[in-house]
C-alpha cells in the first residue's frame, strides 16, 4: 500500500488551500456513515506537459454517483474540471493520482444526511501501479474471495460510494492474510464479478472477455478504454459472464483500473494461468501506456492538458 507523501495543495470547497490546511472535523457525518462518493483519476507526463486522462468521463461518473445517492453537489462538471486543472497547475504536479470526493460534512448525526452540508475536495498524490511492479511484469497471485460482491438490490455498485468499499476491504484483508496479492469476487449468482478495486478480463482462444455491468461491477473508465483498444486493434471482444472454473482455464487473466493500470494475474488459488507469456495482455499494456502518455495519437479527446490545448 502507498504511503501518501505531502504535496503542496488541495482543492477544498471551492478554493485551493495549502496541504496542511485541508482538514475536516472528527464528527463529520460522512466519516461515520460512509456517505461519500469519489473518483480515482490520473494525470500523465506527455510531450505537451502533464495531461489528465479521461477527466470528463470521470467527472461525469462522479456526478452520476451523487445522483444515485441523492447527493447535491454544489459545483458543475465544468467547475470541477477547471478546479482539477488549476490544482495541478498550482501544485506543480505531473504524473499523479487525483481523488475528487464529496461527503456529508459536520453538523448532523443519524442516518438521514439531507441536513448535513456537502463538502467537496480534490486531493492528489504520487502513486505507482496499485498492484506494484509484479502486476505490471510477472503477474500477481489472486484468490477467489469467500466474500460475495455487493448485490445491486442492497447497494448500487454503479455508484462509486465509500460505503461500497467495506466489501472490498474484507476481500482484500482475506486475500492478504492468505498470502495472496489480490482477491477476485464472485456475485450472488456465483459468477465472476471483479476485484476489490479493479475490473477483470479473461483471454481464451484469442477472445478477450469481461463480465457485463449486470454482474455487479463498477463500470470502469480503464475497462472501457481497454474494450475500445481491443476492438480498434484487430482483437475479438466478448462481454459476458464466466465462472470460477473458467478463470482457472483462461489463457490469460488481467485486472484493469485507474490505480492498477493493466495488471497481469499469473495464478488463481494455486493454479497457474496459461503459459505465463501473456501476449494479448502485454500488447494491451503497451497500447494503454501509449494512449495515456499521448504517444500514439489515438483518442486525443481523452487527454486534458494542464497547460491548455
Amino acid at each position: 500500500m502507498v504511503g501518501i507523501q505531502a504535496r503542496k495543495k488541495v482543492w477544498l470547497d471551492g478554493r485551493i488551500v495549502d496541504w496542511p490546511d485541508a482538514k475536516v472535523h472528527v464528527l463529520t457525518h460522512g466519516l461515520h456513515y460512509g456517505y461519500a462518493i469519489f473518483e480515482g483519476i490520473r494525470s500523465f507526463r506527455t510531450e505537451r506537459g502533464p495531461a489528465v486522462f479521461r477527466l470528463d468521463d470521470h467527472l461525469e461518473r462522479f456526478l452520476n454517483s451523487a445522483k444515485v445517492y441523492r447527493m447535491r453537489i454544489p459545483y458543475s462538471q465544468e467547475e470541477l474540471r477547471q478546479a482539477t486543472l488549476e490544482l495541478l497547475r498550482q501544485d506543480g504536479a505531473e504524473e499523479v493520482y487525483l481523488r475528487p470526493i464529496a461527503f456529508s460534512g459536520y453538523g448532523q448525526m443519524g442516518l438521514d444526511p439531507t441536513s448535513a452540508p456537502i463538502q467537496v475536495a480534490i486531493g492528489l498524490w504520487e502513486w505507482g501501479a496499485y498492484l506494484g511492479d509484479e502486476g505490471q511484469g510477472r503477474g500477481i497471485r489472486a484468490t477467489i474471495s469467500s466474500w460475495v460482491r455487493n448485490d445491486s438490490r442492497s447497494i448500487p455498485p454503479q455508484a462509486k460510494c465509500a460505503a461500497n468499499y467495506a466489501n472490498s476491504i474484507l476481500a482484500k484483508l482475506e486475500a492478504n492474510a492468505g498470502g495472496f496479492d489480490e482477491a477476485i469476487l464472485l456475485n450472488s449468482a456465483g459468477m465472476v464479478s471483479e476485484g476489490p478495486a479493479e475490473n477483470i478480463f479473461r483471454v481464451k482462444g484469442g477472445i478477450v472477455g469481461t463480465p457485463p455491468a449486470s454482474s455487479g461491477i463498477l463500470r470502469g473508465i480503464t475497462r472501457d478504454t481497454i474494450i475500445q483498444l481491443v476492438q480498434e486493434n484487430g482483437l475479438t471482444f466478448r462481454r459476458g459472464d464466466f465462472t470460477r472454473e473458467e478463470l482457472f482455464t483462461s489463457d490469460e487473466l488481467f485486472f484493469t483500473g485507474t490505480a492498477a493500470g493493466v495488471s497481469l494475474i499469473r495464478e488463481v488459488d494455486g493454479r497457474p494461468i496459461g503459459t505465463g507469456e501473456y501476449p494479448v495482455a502485454r500488447r494491451l499494456q503497451e497500447l494503454y501506456s501509449d494512449v495515456v502518455h499521448g504517444r500514439s495519437g489515438a483518442h486525443p479527446e481523452w487527454l486534458s492538458y494542464v497547460g491548455g490545448a
